[in-house]
């Protein structure tokens, strides 16, 4: 599954204990049972639920085409009793789904609780670690992500994986916030199928698909998650305020910087924003930390104030600093070969990496200082 090893730095490291966390919901217990079909093929797997039935799950392999002689699963919450089979069983992966379900009956406190968390991953991580079994936890996040979530639990396990997404939405992205074995930039892309998770090998078609056509608010920009460029749309809307405080709404982009662009905006390119209501949204639930999206949401705030189209075959790619200036980024060619690639043909830059650019086919490049010289560009297309 390469969009998993490439999240977790080229595959599960022998020994090491992964927690993977999300909403309830979103496909967690899908992935790990996928997963086991490809390791099932060279390495004895164990599968523990304390949240289904020994049916329950062999039905949904039957649904997830998951096949294997060497996957063996077991419903059970108590740890002893877990401890036990891995001790019989002598497996090779083990994945206990969830942490919140299993219970150290040693201990007086309810199964989910801090304590029982904190010491049933304890005991897991010592058997990771003394047998060199490769355990996979799965751990549910709570609106707060902490009682009995990963948060509590990121500083004993080697690695921690996020899935996130809407479920209501078919797209999940998997990240990792930390990893002992390799980088916490990557991430990976998959769609919810009837069939199970999908791996997404091209994200920047998917982010893209469905995008209007010479609607006002909208423009793409290319982020790097690790070592892979993707291409997101940036969605602004501006609209008049019917009180007295103007409502302020960020999703996908971080929020203190989103209002730190409308005050650039309002201070160095002369729009009066101060009195306007103001939301921007990073379309398909990716989350944008990459500054190289900052010109990419002042061109979309400016284009649905100016009520101003931006050219559908344009994108839009810099940081964007207090005084307006447009500064470099990192990775600007490859970026910019993603962009081509994709079919766009300009693309707003900043001016100060123009002359190292080597020449693109297709891709008519125009650099900028500052924002008003592209506030000007938007205005001529």
């Amino acid at each position: 599954m390469g969009e998993l090893d490439r999240v977790l730095g080229g595959g599960a490291v022998k020994g090491s204990l992964v927690l993977v966390g999300g909403s309830p919901g979103i496909g967690k217990s899908t992935l790990m049972l996928q997963i086991c079909k490809e390791l099932g093929g060279f390495a004895k797997v164990l599968y523990v639920s304390g949240e289904e039935s020994t049916r329950q799950l062999k039905m949904r392999a039957r649904r997830l085409q998951v096949e294997s002689q060497n996957l063996f699963v077991l419903s059970e919450t108590c740890l002893g009793d877990v401890l036990n089979c891995v001790e019989n069983e002598n497996p090779d992966v083990l994945i206990i789904d969830s942490i919140q379900t299993l219970y150290n009956e040693e201990l007086d406190s309810p199964a989910g609780g801090v304590g029982q968390v904190k010491d049933c991953t304890m005991a897991l991580m010592q058997l990771a670690k003394g047998q060199g079994i490769t355990i996979f936890v799965i751990g549910h996040v709570n609106k707060e992500g902490s009682i009995a979530g990963p948060k509590v639990l990121e500083h004993m396990v080697d690695c921690v994986l996020y899935f996130e997404g809407d479920q209501h939405m078919s797209y999940r992205i998997l990240r990792a916030a930390k990893n002992r074995f390799g980088a916490t930039n990557e991430i990976g892309v998959f769609e919810m199928l009837d069939s199970g998770l999908k791996e997404v090998e091209n994200p920047s078609e998917m982010l893209l698909s469905g995008r209007p056509k010479d609607a006002p608010g909208t423009c793409v920009t290319c982020a790097m998650e690790g070592a892979r460029p993707i291409l997101a749309e940036v969605q602004a809307l501006i609209a008049p305020s019917a009180g007295s405080k103007p409502l302020r709404s960020s999703n996908g982009f971080d929020y203190s910087r989103a209002s730190m662009l409308l005050a650039v905006l309002e201070k160095r390119g002369s729009l009066k924003l101060s009195q306007c209501d103001a939301y921007l949204n990073i379309i398909g639930g990716l989350t944008l930390e990459d500054p190289a999206a900052d010109l990419a949401a002042v061109v979309a705030i400016a284009s649905s104030y100016l009520d101003k189209p931006v050219p559908n075959d344009m994108a839009a790619i810099g940081e964007v600093g207090l005084s307006g200036e447009v500064r470099s980024i990192s990775h600007l060619e490859q970026r910019l070969s993603e962009i081509e690639r994709l079919g766009f043909t300009k693309c707003i830059v900043p001016a100060n990496r123009i002359r190292e650019i080597k020449d693109l086919s297709r891709l008519a490049l125009f650099p900028v200082d500052n924002i008003g010289q592209a506030l000007k560009l938007l205005a001529q297309s």
